[in-house]
């Protein structure tokens, strides 16, 4: 995590060094021995020694105290020393020794400002210097970026958002920095990175991952993710799928020249400095890490994944890679789809209403899948990296950002946000005092604008209805509005169980199929749900015999009317797919109804909806001869018609299996 005292130093030791190429034989003192003081300080600053540096500015100060660029300089210096307050003063002495001598020293000084979080006085300082702006149009623009992220930080400060960040307890924190923080969608499980010494150098530092479990309420004491993943390298920034079942993580190494295949060790195969890799949990382990391949990692840095609870969609972070160098310029986000057969397509930059010109890091997508948050200093805020959040509109793209505000955002950078499921709770990683030791994990309620859509989840187990044993089957969760899938999952082979979030504000068909089998259909209807309450199921495939029935829950039509819903189509595709998948199977589509009403109208109801059913098969490639419909009125409840709930459940559109 880089510090904006680190960004702002660098900065202005660049500046100091583009105003010394043009001063060195016109400075503002004539005293001697107070210049030989000075260029002494230009020799140990480009060797990196502050200290020295200092020390003889000081010098040249005291020689003669109206030595601009010695004040000046002093106050970089200090900047680097990340003493904020002293680089204020020492620029302030320089400006005031002479007010034209150099606008760059207001650009300097409004910065040193903004460290410190004076947003009026860095604004009016950046005001001064482009009245004599700078012939680097770069710094031009970038001064007027920062006006603008004064106005904001101004405005934001008077008026605060509710933030009350608790540390989260030993069970997650230690002596040693813990970051980088991802979590189950049924917020049992709590992964994180930690940075610990090395055992080959007690004087170095790596990063490994602990996990944490949720014990009545509480998280428990964090322990090793274990030797599969974790090494004597770095791996780092973590995100786990929604059933925790998945991993992806960063692999970094020393840049190198050459990409498509340098060898991380431990087998680690990857294509640049930094690389994406994943491991599928194999009962209570980890598999062997595997590179996500050159879909998602080039020659580029690739870091800071986030993986949708649609189960198919990787979010993260892609910055240019300069040769020959450590420094990655322009990080943005991207994301990359999962093809069916479990590879990940070629990555596609979000828009310009997401990445800028700056930097965007620690994308994180909500398990609604529905709404990201991810830090930006290309956006309006108040300094650094502030932390934003998108909605996705109904087309599909993401809407303009919001900035969390202020206090959440300071002129710090802030980042690596994680929100839970409900969107009540946010976790954060801090190095504020009273903690542990270091970066601490620190939780706070999300206050409610800054909130993602409500969801639920949706867990169960499939297994074969004869045998009982767990069965490894194919999950789609279809919004009935669109007919288009949300989600597309795969149950454990093991077990036969998966987890599934749905935001709750949609109407959903939920279809479980696998090859031999009847497919299984259930309905959600969350547009007027106003409770959270997960969904437990437990879903028994029927192998393909004869008198088979398979409820079609997903078909829907209008109040004592046979005309079918466009809701119904999704459900009927599903259909039309089993049957061509199985080109001799017969079958009879039958309608059924409650109670309400003659019965003879309702025989004549149930015949005609089932009849529908048959005539849009038919008209989508079914051969006729393979279809009969017959209409069963009131005659067959599969439970009492006692309550709005039975009823509802007695009318109801099957098929049943009349030969194979």
């Amino acid at each position: 995590m880089k510090a904006l005292f680190k960004i702002i130093a660098t900065c202005c030791l660049l500046l100091s060094a583009f105003s010394l190429s043009f001063a060195q034989q016109n400075y503002s003192s004539k005293n001697k021995k107070a210049i030989k003081y000075y260029e002494e300080a230009v020799q140990f600053s480009n060797k990196k020694d502050g200290e020295n540096a200092k020390k003889s500015l000081l010098a040249a100060i005291e020689k003669d105290d109206l030595f601009i660029e010695a004040h000046a300089m002093l106050a970089w210096i200090y900047s680097d020393m990340k003493q904020p307050e002293k680089a204020v003063e020492e620029m302030k002495k320089a400006i005031g020794i002479n007010p034209d001598f150099s606008s760059m020293n207001y650009f300097s000084l409004a910065k040193f400002q903004i460290i410190l979080g004076n947003y009026k006085d860095a604004k009016q300082d950046f005001v001064r210097f482009l009245r004599n702006p700078s012939d680097n149009k770069k710094i031009n623009l970038d001064a007027e970026q920062w006006i603008r992220n004064c106005d904001f930080a101004i405005s934001a400060m008077e008026n605060p958002i509710p933030f009350k960040p608790v540390n989260a307890g030993q069970g997650l924190n230690s002596k040693y920095d813990e970051y980088f923080p991802c979590m189950t969608a049924d917020e049992q499980t709590f992964l994180f990175t930690r940075q610990l010494p090395t055992k080959s150098n007690p004087t170095g530092w790596q990063e490994d991952f602990y996990v944490s479990n949720k014990v009545d309420g509480k998280w428990g004491t964090a322990y090793s993710i274990g030797p599969k993943i974790n090494t004597e390298r770095n791996e780092g920034a973590p995100s786990l799928s929604a059933d925790g079942n998945m991993l992806f993580f960063v692999v970094s190494e020393e840049m190198a020249e050459g990409a498509g295949g340098h060898d991380y060790g431990l087998g680690r195969k990857g294509y640049g400095s930094c690389d994406i890799f994943y491991s599928i949990k194999e009962g209570n382990d980890w598999g062997k890490p595997k590179n996500i391949g050159p879909g998602v990692n080039t020659f580029d840095w690739e870091t800071q994944p986030s993986f949708s609870s649609d189960g198919k969609t990787l979010y993260f972070i892609r910055g240019k890679r300069v040769p020959h160098s450590m420094e990655v310029q322009n990080p943005d986000i991207y994301m990359s789809v999962m093809d069916e057969k479990g590879q990940f397509g070629k990555a596609v930059r979000l828009s310009d209403v997401i990445n800028t010109k700056g930097n965007e890091e620690s994308v994180f997508i909500h398990p609604d899948n529905q709404t990201i948050y991810f830090s930006s200093d290309g956006h309006p805020g108040l300094g650094g990296l502030d932390i934003f959040m998108s909605r996705r509109k109904p087309n599909g793209e993401w809407g303009e950002p919001i900035n969390l505000g202020y206090p959440i955002n300071t002129f710090n950078d802030e980042n690596s946000l994680l929100v839970s499921r409900d969107g009540k709770i946010a976790y954060f990683a801090s190095d504020r005092p009273g903690g542990y030791g270091g970066l601490d994990i620190y939780t706070f309620d999300l206050y409610e604008a800054a909130q993602p859509g409500k969801t639920i989840y949706v867990k169960g187990k499939i297994y074969d209805a004869a045998t009982k044993l767990p069965l490894e089957a194919d999950v789609d969760v279809v919004d009935l509005q669109t007919g288009n899938s949300v989600v597309k999952w795969v149950s454990n082979k093991t077990n036969g169980e998966f987890f599934i979030c749905l935001p709750v504000n949609k109407n959903y068909a939920f279809n479980t199929s696998k090859t031999g089998y009847l497919f299984h259909s259930e309905n959600f209807a969350m547009v007027e749900k106003k409770d959270c309450q997960p969904f437990a199921l437990s879903i028994p495939l029927s192998p393909i015999t004869k008198d088979s029935i398979v409820v079609l829950r997903n078909v829907f039509f209008e109040t004592n009317k046979f005309d079918l819903k466009d809701e119904s189509k999704s459900e009927l595709n599903k259909l039309v797919d089993f049957l061509n998948k199985n080109p001799t199977l017969k079958i009879e589509i039958s309608g059924h109804t409650d109670n309400i009403g003659e019965k003879k109208l309702n025989q004549i109801l149930s015949e005609n909806r089932s009849k529908s059913v048959l005539e849009y098969l038919v008209s989508n490639g079914i051969a006729k001869e393979r279809l009969t419909f017959k209409g069963y009125g009131d005659s067959k409840p599969v439970v009492a018609n006692d309550s709005d709930e039975h009823r509802q459940m007695n009318r109801r559109t099957e098929f049943k299996v009349i030969s194979k």
